[in-house]
């Protein structure tokens, strides 16, 4: 798939990222927590940073477990600062832990992450058809309507451009362009 890939995804190492999950709807809530805190270390960053970075964060954070994260203390806190293979940034950090925590409780009302973050779209993924990337949003009204409830929820680094990207990498809306090959498999997609 090398002509018309989405122009984002410039480096071959995000060539697979982009040809076989990105804009994929996912319904598997440790996927959904696993894009969310990847989205949220990537605030001010590439997301060519965090996908270097992203098997770091697999073995650092224990999978994604978010029952094993809500239960890091201020010992694990600190070896997360001091490991080079993932963004150490304070705040973030900590957020590792509060989110999931907030994660946990929103599966306790909803029954799945899935069900409470689906809703924000109808259920099913919105299809842009946009032709150029300066046609893609940096953030939208679902976004905003999500990242204001996950905040009151106590979700930290979920602004709603960090919304949007994790919408799009997740499915929720399919944001490839209409000259990439994704964007007709992904719109078959639910």
């Amino acid at each position: 798939m090398k002509q018309n890939r989405c122009p984002w995804a410039k480096a071959e190492s995000q060539h697979v990222y982009h040809d076989t999950e990105w804009g994929v709807p996912s319904h598997d809530d440790r996927h959904l927590f696993e894009m969310l805190l990847l989205e949220g270390a990537q605030a001010g960053l590439s997301w060519a940073t965090i996908l270097k970075k992203r098997e770091n964060y697999r073995a650092a954070l224990d999978g994604f477990d978010a029952g094993k994260i809500a239960r890091y203390d201020a010992r694990k806190a600190a070896r997360l600062l001091a490991d080079p293979g993932i963004v150490r940034n304070r705040l973030k950090i900590r957020s590792v832990t509060l989110n999931a925590r907030a994660f946990l409780a929103v599966q306790a009302e909803f029954g799945s992450f899935d069900r409470y973050l689906w809703r924000f779209v109808g259920g099913r993924p919105l299809q842009p058809r946009r032709r150029t990337s300066a046609q893609i949003p940096a953030r939208t009204a679902e976004s905003d309507a999500l990242s204001r409830d996950l905040k009151l929820r106590g979700f930290k680094f979920v602004g709603t451009t960090i919304c949007y990207a994790f919408m799009q990498a997740t499915g929720m809306v399919n944001d490839h362009l209409v000259s990439c090959p994704r964007h007709a498999t992904c719109a078959r997609l639910e």
